[in-house]
């Protein structure tokens, strides 16, 4: 435990509001300029696509060859490359990134467990967060594209999201990419009969924010095909 650890803590115990707020008042620096680097580092690298999945996908897992192949032809076809910078499907992106010879960038965040960044990733272009908000931030902020493959909470909490962000307008409408219908299709099924038909929480257009695929060229695809009809631009 760190010295200033300790002092919170101690001021907790006897209830020093004043020591607590001091902190929180700090904390503000930390976070403006996990902003700021993101920021720098992210607005030069051009038009890029984030990919999600889980950091639990070992590499004989047909999904980890799936993520590096949508990699591969997306950078293929001019676009970088944003993943989680850890292991599992985010180190499949970054390979197939780093094999077409495109740009990999890594937003890895610091956690007590399982996650480190994985070795494909540019090295000028890893970033190390610790607050979730700023790295999902910067997943949105630069994307043009979200493909989004089987994972975990993590994964579903990226997707809502931009989900989110796009049905209300806070951004600009960008192609969200499902791949694996199997996977995806209960998930899928309960937003249509249960959150859509039965109460209304949703309207019938927010299921056409997403395309659901199967294959790499399918995802892809989809991404260069909404591109030759708007202009490739940063979403903000």
């Amino acid at each position: 435990m760190t010295e200033n650890e300790k002092r919170i803590e101690q001021a907790l115990e006897q209830k020093d509001w004043s020591e607590i707020k001091s902190k929180d008042s700090w904390q503000i620096f930390k976070i403006m300029a996990e902003f700021v680097e993101g920021f720098e580092t992210l607005a030069r690298i051009g038009p890029c696509v984030s990919i999600f999945g889980s950091a639990r996908t070992e590499p004989h897992n047909p999904h980890y060859k799936l993520a590096e192949d949508i990699a591969y032809k997306l950078s293929m076809n001019g676009f970088g490359i944003i993943t989680g910078g850890g292991p599992g499907i985010m180190e499949a992106a970054n390979k197939g990134a780093r094999l077409a010879n495109g740009k990999s960038v890594g937003l890895n965040i610091d956690l007590p467990f399982e996650q480190k960044s994985n070795p494909y990733i540019d090295m000028d272009k890893l970033i190390n967060f610790d607050y979730f908000f700023v790295r999902k931030l910067m997943f949105t902020k630069y994307a043009q594209g979200f493909v989004v493959l089987p994972g975990g909470f993590g994964t579903m909490d990226e997707l809502f999201e931009a989900l989110t962000l796009i049905q209300t307008g806070k951004v600009a409408r960008f192609p969200i990419v499902l791949v694996e219908k199997e996977y995806w299709s209960g998930l899928l099924d309960w937003l249509k009969k249960t959150m859509q038909e039965e109460n209304k929480n949703i309207n019938p257009a927010d299921l056409d924010l997403f395309r659901l695929v199967d294959t790499a060229d399918e995802a892809v695809g989809h991404i260069t095909s909404f591109y030759s009809k708007y202009s490739i631009k940063p979403n903000f």
